[in-house]
C-alpha cells in the first residue's frame, strides 16, 4: 500500500497571487492530514514562485505533532540553500532533483555521470547525517540504478510525466513497462521506490497494479485540479484511497 504525500506548491502559487495570505498553507496541510495524506511535500525553488523558504519551517511546525508518522518531504536541487533549509527543519525525506533553479518544472531525472555524482554525494551524506531518507529523482531507466547505489541514496522517485503524457493518448504501454521494470529492479537492489509527476485518479490504477513495491507518490498539480471540482478534502481522500487499493 503506497502512501500519499501531498505537494502544496500549487496552493502556494495561488496564495502568491495576492498579499492576503489566502489560501492559508497551514489550513490546507491540516486538511490534507485529516483526509488521509501520509506526507506533505514542498519544493522551495530559489525564485519562490510557489513555496517560499519561510513556508518550510511553518509547515514543519504545523505537522509536528503528527511527525514522523506523517512525513515532511523537501524537494530541490542539492545546493547549499537546500541543505540549509533541511538542516533547519530536519525532514523525514529529501528528494533531490537535477533541474536548474530556473527550470519550469522537474521533467528529467539524474543520469549520475561524474559531474552529477560529485554534486550529489556530499549532499546525500549531509542529509543522511540529519536523519533524512534521501531519494533521487530519475527517469524510468534501469541503467542508472547501480549509480544510485554508489551515490549513497536510499531510493528513487521515478519520473512518471512521460507515462502520464502517453496515457492521455492511449499509447502508454511502453512507458508503463519502463516504470514497472525500473521499480522492480530498484526494489531488488533494496532501494525505496517512489513515483511522481502528473499522476491522477485515471492513470494511477494501472501504475499501482504494475508497481507493487511503490512506497509513496508525491502528487500536487493534478490533485489540486481535481480539488477545484471535488473539494480539497475529497480529492485527498480519493487519491489516498487509490494509492492504498491493492492491485
Amino acid at each position: 500500500m503506497a502512501r500519499l504525500s501531498v505537494n502544496l506548491n500549487k496552493i502556494a502559487l495561488l496564495r502568491n497571487s495576492r498579499r492576503t495570505g489566502v489560501p492559508d498553507l497551514r489550513a490546507f496541510a491540516r486538511i490534507a492530514l485529516d483526509a488521509g495524506a501520509r506526507g506533505i511535500t514542498v519544493h522551495p525553488r530559489p525564485d519562490e514562485r510557489h513555496i517560499r523558504r519561510s513556508d518550510v519551517p511553518m509547515l514543519a511546525e504545523t505537522i509536528a505533532a503528527s511527525r514522523p508518522a506523517v512525513e515532511l518531504n523537501i524537494e530541490g536541487y542539492p545546493d547549499a540553500r537546500l541543505l540549509e533549509i533541511a538542516a533547519e527543519v530536519r525532514p523525514e525525506q529529501c528528494t533531490l532533483v537535477p533541474d536548474a533553479p530556473e527550470a519550469f518544472t522537474s521533467e528529467e531525472g539524474f543520469k549520475l555521470g561524474p559531474d552529477q555524482m560529485a554534486l550529489v554525494r556530499p549532499a546525500i551524506a549531509s542529509l543522511k547525517a540529519l536523519g533524512a531518507r534521501v531519494i533521487l529523482f530519475i527517469d524510468p531507466d534501469v541503467a542508472v540504478l547501480d549509480r544510485i547505489q554508489a551515490s549513497g541514496a536510499d531510493g528513487v522517485e521515478i519520473y512518471t510525466g512521460s507515462y502520464a503524457a502517453a496515457f492521455r493518448t492511449g499509447a502508454h504501454d511502453g512507458w508503463l513497462d519502463a516504470c514497472a521494470t525500473t521499480a522492480r529492479a530498484a526494489a531488488d537492489r533494496g532501494l525505496v521506490v517512489n513515483a511522481g509527476h502528473d499522476l491522477n485518479l485515471h492513470n494511477l490504477p494501472p501504475l499501482i497494479a504494475r508497481m507493487p513495491s511503490l512506497a509513496e507518490a508525491s502528487i500536487g498539480h493534478e490533485l489540486t485540479a481535481d480539488a477545484l471540482v471535488m473539494g480539497f478534502a475529497a480529492a485527498i481522500s480519493a487519491y489516498a484511497k487509490a494509492l492504498a487499493t491493492p492491485p
